[in-house]
């Protein structure tokens, strides 16, 4: 039985838990108010896609291949991206929830956040070398053993990143933000 290939389509409001996405490629396709919740995308690739104001929480993701996607105004929630095919992985997220989800040793190269909710998101071992967290909520982040060179957490708040145990060279932070630097130490920073 062959896999589909849909090109170019628009899916709105459709509920994928009820009926669930077709194993195959969508290739420039709009996912638009669609809820995917707890569904199982296994194996299926997506390129060149957008998920507007889409529910993928608690989404499988298994083999899944994200190649220039577009997340926004959507809920991921507790997604393990890690469990994603690596290669060519690129993904955009604009004004979403991702609370409780894992990029673990995932190359975040370049990557963009912006005014999304990231609580409690796993970033271990991740490269997030010249990404972008544009005013973004990061309270419970985790950061360890991860490649923040050239990242830009200017506009971010609620982070707490060690820099002795993170590459944090020329990373960029607002001085209201310096305090998720030295959480570590148990200071007071008054001012």
């Amino acid at each position: 039985m062959g896999q589909d290939f849909i090109e170019e389509k628009t899916f709105n409001k459709t509920d994928f838990k009820e009926n669930p996405l077709k194993k195959g490629g969508y290739e420039r396709c709009t996912f638009e108010n669609c809820d995917f919740s707890n569904s199982d995308l296994a194996d299926i690739k997506f390129v060149e896609c957008e998920f507007l104001n889409c529910n993928l929480s608690l989404v499988k993701l298994k083999n899944v291949i994200f190649r220039d996607i577009q997340f926004k105004d959507s809920k991921l929630l507790g997604l393990q991206f890690d469990e994603c095919n690596a290669f060519g992985f690129l993904i955009n997220v604009d004004n979403c929830i991702v609370n409780h989800s894992s990029f673990h040793k995932i190359n975040l190269r370049k990557i963009t956040f912006r005014k999304s909710q990231l609580h409690e998101v796993d970033f271990t071992a991740c490269d997030l070398s010249s990404s972008n967290f544009d005013h973004c909520d990061l309270t419970g982040a985790i950061f360890e053993n991860t490649n923040l060179e050239k990242a830009d957490f200017c506009s971010s708040f609620n982070y707490s990143i060690n820099p002795e145990i993170n590459r944090i060279r020329r990373a960029k932070f607002s001085l209201d933000g310096i305090k998720g630097l030295l959480d570590k130490y148990d200071i007071v920073i008054e001012g």
